[in-house]
């Protein structure tokens, strides 16, 4: 038996390329897929074929309204600050630039997270 694709790489990828001339952005695997974050802070990532943007509990109903966007669940629970678009919410590249850039400009407001050690 062959594993399911964790998260859509061409989508990733395309993510990447809007990203790329950021500061202070990074990469992490977490909730099953891939997050993009902003000095420590989750702005945006793709589970499954989902791409999963940070809004905020703020701007979380007026996205809701628009095309192909949906809640974002958690282990059963709604998470408030959050949101996936399906596919057909993000084919275009400027449709997928403007979610990705929403991301951004959400979380490059929040204070930026301390680094992590390990060891």
């Amino acid at each position: 038996m062959i594993a399911a694709m964790a998260y859509d790489e061409e989508l990733a990828d395309r993510i990447r390329s809007l990203v790329a001339g950021e500061d202070g952005v990074t990469e992490q695997t977490m909730f099953g897929g891939l997050a993009f974050l902003v000095n420590g802070n989750m702005c945006c990532g793709v589970t499954g074929t989902a791409l999963m943007i940070r809004v905020g509990a703020d701007g979380r109903e007026q996205a809701l309204r628009e095309p192909h966007v949906r809640p974002m669940l958690l282990g059963g629970r709604v998470l408030s600050g959050f949101i996936c678009i399906e596919p057909a919410g993000y084919a275009a590249d400027d449709a997928l630039a403007s979610w990705v850039r929403r991301g951004l400009d959400f979380a490059s407001g929040l204070p930026a997270k301390p680094v992590r050690t390990s060891g």
